[in-house]
């Protein structure tokens, strides 16, 4: 895996505090994306640094975090619009960390399964027609866990990036080791 170039990126619902090389977040408080499902909260506040593109893809990611309150997630991120998107990567949960992986179409839907110990993180999500498997590995191995396989609408332009949240607390740092995104034939 190498380090793309993220230059070209934008955001959505940048953070007031971040840096590249590595890329550096600091979530900001109440930050999230959730969509109805137990509470009935709409939340669309999540960071997420990306580009658009149509079509199959891989994205992988490597990342470690700080993570401090509830809820504080940090992982990758697929976005077609305010109702259809999946996130997956680590969440804090309960006062242990999870992989954690939320697709969306109209309300939430979360998993979680326990990871065990580890520094660094790599989750990835290859979208094939109309599929999206998310995968994961830690400490440097390859992501080749299968955490969940989801229905994701196909050749739809979809933001695809990095992201992270704080819903309940008062914001967390996440650094960014590795990012690699590959559009597929």
């Amino acid at each position: 895996m190498r380090c793309m170039d993220l230059t070209a990126w934008t955001w959505l619902n940048e953070p007031a505090k971040w840096s590249a090389a590595p890329l550096t977040v600091h979530a900001d408080a109440g930050s999230d994306f959730w969509r109805r499902t137990g509470n009935g909260v709409v939340r669309t506040s999540g960071h997420l640094y990306g580009t658009t593109l149509a079509g199959d893809f891989t994205i992988t990611a490597t990342f470690s975090a700080e993570y401090a309150a509830q809820y504080d997630h940090a992982g990758i991120g697929l976005l077609v619009d305010d109702e259809t998107w999946i996130k997956a990567g680590v969440e804090l949960f309960d006062g242990h960390l999870r992989a954690s992986a939320v697709v969306t179409r109209g309300f939430s839907d979360w998993n979680l399964a326990g990871a065990g110990d580890f520094q660094r993180f790599t989750v990835s999500a290859e979208r094939s027609g109309d599929a999206v498997w998310v995968r994961y590995g830690l400490d440097g191995d390859e992501p080749a866990t299968v955490l969940r396989q989801a229905y994701f609408p196909p050749e739809v332009e979809t933001k695809i990036g990095v992201l992270c949240g704080s819903p309940d607390g008062e914001g967390f740092v996440t650094q960014f080791h590795e990012v690699q995104l590959t559009h597929l034939p």
